[in-house]
């Protein structure tokens, strides 16, 4: 039987398994954006036992240990108020209310992020490369993007929600 780790050793010694991070590299805050490019994000780095003490059972599988929570589970599905998603390990915002759209996936999904907040990696976990994405500023996993989604970008980032906290728009 082929496990995982042996399927992806292969893989790598074949030259398949890169996994290049696609984004700007985290710096310092006081370091000032270019106009018009991406924020700066200071990074936060925790140990295991701090991450665990700070988040649920549910987001530790998802934000630490890449998993995926079951489709239709999260009440952020159905969410339609105006507001910011965060990354629930970091409190980083994410995506807009009006990025958000639905798929009929069973997670939130939306065409597009707040620029600079992910970065990116191949995912060979399913055995057919995937783009996976990770929060800027922890690392936490969220996701996978897909190239199925609505105009104007084409994209669906597929997200788990309990990666996320949805904060609304002050009155």
């Amino acid at each position: 039987m082929m496990t995982r780790r042996r399927w992806l050793g292969l893989l790598s010694s074949l030259g398949l398994a890169g996994t290049a991070v696609h984004s700007a590299s985290p710096v310092t805050a006081a370091a000032p954006a270019a106009p018009g490019a991406a924020p700066r994000i200071q990074p936060l780095v925790l140990t295991d036992a701090q991450w665990r003490q700070r988040l649920t059972p549910a987001q530790y599988k998802v934000l630490r240990e890449e998993g995926t929570e079951p489709a239709g589970t999260s009440p952020l599905n159905g969410e339609k108020r105006n507001g910011h998603f965060h990354c629930a390990g970091c409190d980083l915002p994410l995506f807009t209310s009006q990025m958000k759209y639905e798929s009929g996936t069973g997670w939130p999904s939306f065409f597009t992020t707040l620029p600079g907040v992910f970065q990116t990696k191949r995912d060979f976990g399913l055995f057919l490369p995937r783009t996976e994405y990770h929060c800027a500023r922890c690392g936490g996993h969220h996701g996978h993007v897909f190239n199925d989604g609505p105009k104007p970008t084409g994209l669906r980032y597929c997200n788990n929600g309990v990666a996320l906290k949805f904060v609304p728009e002050a009155a």
